[in-house]
């Protein structure tokens, strides 16, 4: 049974696990044209001043649904307002250009699809705050901002493979589901059982080749989950963003 069946909520999916010091790699920083644009929230020039990048500046092909500045997510609730870009740490978004080469040399008729990125510790509290259940249960759902999140640090992705026209493949569960059907450590015995498809299982199997020859570790318990790094390195290399 799917965890937001347990907490009685039409609920799907959540939250990825995980800092000191900037790095830096060849790409470059946001214009400053972009950092002068009025159109610009609070939250997201927090992300620039933090020396994060905005994806779509160094690669343009690649489309962004913030999940959580909609509604449409596990917690029914908008935490990050007008924020519309995803941002990454220098470094990590040059893996995410390596990975998104390789994937458009194996198939070019495909992109990816991000659905969350750089998470400010200040929204990660926010997302706490409303996940309504006992305290020890609550990182089932989302990361305690005491100890943070690799998305808390700009290193850590969420995303999928879509065509160019925007369409997602079909993974077997949608973006932020509770249940064990998203988990890919399990994802053979679905198979096995009828659970998933072959075709479900090549597309997760795609994403996962695609993101893990660039370096990104997936996170067991979600398919959509990327890591540029652990949660230690990730303290040594980066500050978190608050």
């Amino acid at each position: 049974m799917s965890r937001w069946m347990v907490l009685l909520l039409p609920l799907f999916y959540l939250c990825c696990s995980s800092g000191n010091g900037n790095s830096r790699s060849e790409i470059s920083q946001v214009p400053q044209s972009r950092v002068d644009t009025p159109e610009i929230g609070a939250l997201e020039m927090n992300l620039i001043a933090a020396g994060l990048v905005n994806v779509r500046d160094t690669l343009p092909g690649v489309l962004v649904d913030l999940k959580y500045s909609t509604t449409d997510n596990f917690l029914q609730a908008d935490v990050y307002g007008d924020l519309a870009e995803a941002y990454l740490q220098p470094d990590v978004l040059q893996k995410l250009k390596n990975a998104y080469t390789y994937l458009i040399h194996t198939d070019s008729s495909l992109t990816f699809l991000i659905y969350d990125a750089a998470r400010p510790l200040s929204v990660q509290q926010k997302m706490w705050d409303i996940v309504n259940v006992p305290g020890a249960d609550k990182t089932e759902y989302v990361s305690n901002p005491l100890h943070g999140s690799i998305h808390n640090y700009g290193a850590a992705v969420d995303l999928t493979l879509c065509k160019r026209n925007g369409a997602a493949l079909d993974m077997g569960t949608p973006f932020d589901y509770f249940g064990e059907l998203a988990q890919p450590q399990i994802e053979g015995q679905f198979l096995s059982d009828g659970k998933l498809s072959k075709q479900q299982l090549d597309n997760r199997k795609l994403l996962r080749t695609v993101m893990q020859q660039a370096g990104f570790r997936q996170l067991p318990t979600e398919w959509w989950h990327y890591n540029a790094c652990s949660r230690e390195t990730a303290k040594i290399k980066y500050r978190i963003i608050e």
